[in-house]
């Protein structure tokens, strides 16, 4: 069994079993990055196999002082299924979030493939169908979020699940990079923050990911949703909360963490 499998197995039974795990540093090297791609794949190709449908991606790591802390200089990505996709209010298992935190973002909603690694800004506006505000309700696999990069690709970019919001705006109807955003928890202001906090300007992570996926053989397709990056500082979010973002254009739009377990 490789290192890659074995890491992929550890992780895909922490998820299966809601028991979360040791780092992987013993099974990828520090900062081994396409190791980590590697054990996602696995995990990826896994869960396909079984019937999970995949609808997309989600970026991470699009906040500067975020990729410095981790000693990398790009955005990390991770696999969206249609099974970690949840509506306005829709209640979330606490369970499929293990050690779940959460944070305000800008989904895009593309109405066209994106096949080129040389993706244009002006390909990547046509491509857009709307957007949305949206959650991502990140989660870890890795006992106490002790994690490194290496970590946090491997277990899918710490995906956990996302929520979207119900009211479509076309992108000519909004600022994304002046866009204010304000989430809450229960009522109480948990984080706040601006478009341009993701890499200058949303669009510009989304074409980062149109670029990569391209490149790596698996471009990105009419239908997909990207969850474009964090839009203010993530917040820990319990069993029974309730976490509400509002983005200045856009909307609001809620997440519930279910107190039951099934």
């Amino acid at each position: 069994m490789t290192t890659a499998q074995a890491a992929a197995d550890r992780l895909w039974e922490a998820e299966q079993s809601g028991i979360t795990i040791d780092p992987l540093l013993g099974d990828i090297k520090e900062g081994d990055v396409e190791a980590a791609y590697d054990v996602q794949l696995i995990n990826t190709e896994r869960a396909a196999s079984l019937g999970r449908r995949l609808i997309g991606r989600k970026i991470g790591l699009t906040s500067l002082a975020v990729q410095e802390q981790f000693g990398v200089y790009e955005p990390d990505f991770g696999a969206l299924f249609a099974d970690t996709c949840y509506g306005d209010g829709e209640p979330i298992p606490a369970r499929k979030v293990l050690q779940s935190r959460v944070e305000g973002e800008v989904a895009i909603v593309l109405s066209r493939d994106l096949p080129h690694a040389d993706t244009t800004i002006v390909e990547m506006m046509s491509a857009v169908d709307y957007v949305v505000p949206a959650i991502e309700v990140v989660a870890s696999r890795i006992t106490d979020w002790k994690i490194s990069i290496v970590d946090t690709i491997a277990d899918n970019a710490s995906s956990g699940a996302f929520v979207l919001g119900n009211r479509p705006v076309r992108l000519r109807d909004v600022d994304l990079r002046t866009c204010k955003m304000q989430m809450t928890i229960d009522g109480q202001v948990a984080s706040e923050g601006v478009g341009e906090a993701c890499l200058g300007h949303p669009l510009n992570a989304a074409l980062w990911l149109a670029r990569t996926m391209a490149k790596r053989g698996t471009p990105m397709r009419a239908g997909d949703v990207i969850m474009s990056g964090a839009l203010g500082r993530m917040a820990a979010i319990n069993a029974g909360q309730r976490s509400e973002v509002n983005i200045e254009g856009l909307g609001s739009v809620r997440a519930v963490i279910s107190a039951e377990e099934s």
